[in-house]
């Protein structure tokens, strides 16, 4: 088993640990509700992503390969909304006072989870993982294992980007430092869409 979990756990190290729309998203959350209140966002990416890598490795895959416009229709609609995002995290202000504070919301568990299915760099990775790692012959036994493993490294990922986030925030001299780093994250986040349209 190892031959192949190996190389598995180092591409899925490199998937999720490298900047993209979830990192970048985490890292804003972070900074600005703190990493007790992006918990529920963290949890969501990390068991978001598995089910949709199952669900990838066991026939979801097939379908977007026999309809390749499933795919391109996915990845515009998912591109459309992360330009949504980044243009939500741009114009966030830090809360100001109680009134502030209950209309900035993170993401809950079930939009971070839904999200996967939108994000370009998710169905990459998933698509990847599958075609490249899974085998017919033993299919069950690797898509338990590399979604297990999918689901530590993740876990890992999430929590170094929210904790990245959210100790930025802490190194902040007030509101408009705070500002500025949402505008650099929201432009990331732009950045990041690019190169999954160029494919």
């Amino acid at each position: 088993m190892l031959a192949w979990l190996l190389p598995a756990t180092g591409f899925a190290l490199a998937a999720t640990f490298t900047p993209g729309p979830n990192n970048t998203m985490l890292a804003a959350s972070g900074a600005n509700f703190g990493f007790a209140r992006t918990a529920p966002h963290m949890a969501g990416v990390s068991l978001g992503f598995c089910v949709m890598f199952v669900s990838v490795a066991l026939g979801a895959g097939s379908v977007l390969r026999a309809v390749p416009v499933l795919y391109t229709v996915l990845r515009y609609v998912g591109a459309a909304y992360l330009l949504y995002l980044a243009w939500k995290i741009a114009t966030s202000a830090p809360a100001a006072g109680e009134a502030g504070t209950r209309r900035a919301r993170p993401f809950t568990f079930l939009q971070a989870a839904a999200f996967q299915w939108v994000n370009p760099k998710a169905w990459a990775g998933a698509a990847g993982a599958s075609v490249t790692y899974i085998s017919p012959d033993e299919l069950y036994l690797r898509t338990a294992a590399i979604a297990l493993m999918f689901l530590v490294v993740t876990f890992g990922s999430v929590t170094f980007w929210t904790a990245i986030g959210a100790g930025v925030a802490r190194l902040l001299p007030g509101p408009k430092a705070l500002r500025t780093f949402n505008l650099v994250m929201a432009a990331l986040l732009v950045l990041s869409i690019l190169p999954m349209l160029g494919d």
